[in-house]
């Protein structure tokens, strides 16, 4: 599950759900995961919106301290809270963890995040310069070494390019390193996956084309080859779905109508400011559309039936560890996936519910 911890989840248009981000939502969101059996909950951070009629993003909570009040109101599901690797030294992350973890009971985990979207860090004075945009994965290296070598030993004296660590400690350190994902949709940022992390999460592509994105998880697939690792992918799909197909595609065609053509203005500009960007980066994905109201991400859209049948397409391609979900509508979105859609996935069938 990928929580809404900002306002209006993934969907850029004025005719989608408008809701504000609160601990309330993504307590209810998450506990209906974890009572459906999800395996795992996933907090990005975003801190500059893209404005617009709907101010999307504008309005968000932090990942770690959320993650921290989810952790205490949980009891199986892991938790993934993000770090934008610009604003927040590895040693603080590497402690707060280390504390999220013990409120968990060792479900926690930190999601690398590289920085693709300037302006969240030029309003801040943080922007290094667009240099970053080549070199972000030699920064994210040497800041997981740094997480490593802190969780692991409780030391790091780590002297590299971008940190100089002076016999750093960490106190108490956790029972267990916490799982490391990123989410590298380019050849650089896979590798770094590959090395570094233990999954990689990645973008579908298409409305009801699974397959189209087939070739994604074949390069996080080859990439963990190259390193001799088991770093599988997770693939995120939205759904949206109905009681019909056609009640389904009337929502989406809704949802297109009322794009939000200022925010998405915002969102396309930024994505070009990128120079470095690889045909297969996140930047260019967002791109491709000429109206990604969805960031061009892998959308399901149907009755729980055709849900249910094109999940398990996902499901099946090769390099596939997962799939992260996200929804137009989170609370009635998860209750259709956990009691209609879940029930009729073939990959789900041993998934027994601990709650309706």
């Amino acid at each position: 599950m990928f929580i809404p911890i900002n306002n209006n989840g993934w969907l850029i248009s004025e005719n989608a759900p408008q809701y504000m981000p609160s601990f309330e939502l993504n307590k209810q969101v998450v506990q209906k995961a974890e009572g459906y059996g999800l395996d795992f909950a996933l907090s990005m951070i975003k801190l500059h919106g893209f404005g617009g009629k709907t101010e999307f993003w504008d309005h968000g909570l932090e990942s770690f301290t959320l993650m921290a009040g989810l952790a205490a109101v949980t009891n199986r599901i892991r938790l993934f809270a993000s770090t934008a690797v610009l604003t927040i030294p590895p040693a603080i992350v590497a402690r707060m963890a280390a504390t999220i973890d013990d409120i968990s009971g060792g479900r926690f985990g930190v999601n690398i995040v590289s920085g693709w979207h300037k302006i969240e860090y030029s309003q801040m004075g943080l922007w290094p310069g667009d240099a970053h945009f080549g070199k972000r994965y030699d920064y994210s290296t040497e800041y997981v070494r740094i997480l490593h070598e802190l969780w692991e030993t409780g030391h790091s004296d780590l002297k590299g390019e971008y940190f100089q660590m002076d016999g750093c400690k960490l106190s108490p350190r956790p029972a267990r390193r916490p799982k490391i994902v990123s989410a590298g949709q380019s050849d650089r940022g896979m590798e770094f996956g590959a090395t570094w992390c233990d999954y990689n999460f990645c973008l579908g592509e298409g409305v009801n084309e699974p397959t189209k994105s087939a070739s994604v998880p074949a390069r996080v697939l080859e990439h963990a080859k190259k390193a001799g690792r088991d770093v599988g992918a997770y693939m995120l799909f939205m759904v949206i779905a109905a009681e019909t197909d056609e009640a389904a595609m009337a929502k989406w065609d809704s949802y297109e109508k009322g794009a939000d053509r200022e925010a998405l203005t915002h969102l396309l500009g930024h994505a070009a400011h990128d120079v470095n960007t690889q045909e297969t980066s996140m930047a260019a994905v967002v791109q491709r559309n000429p109206s990604p109201i969805n960031f061009n991400m892998g959308t399901i859209v149907g009755s729980p039936a055709t849900c249910a049948r094109l999940l398990d397409e996902v499901a099946e391609m090769p390099g596939v560890a997962g799939i992260m979900l996200c929804f137009d509508d989170f609370l009635g979105g998860m209750d259709m996936f956990g009691q209609k859609i879940q029930p009729l996935m073939k990959c789900r069938k041993d998934r027994v519910p601990l709650a309706a």
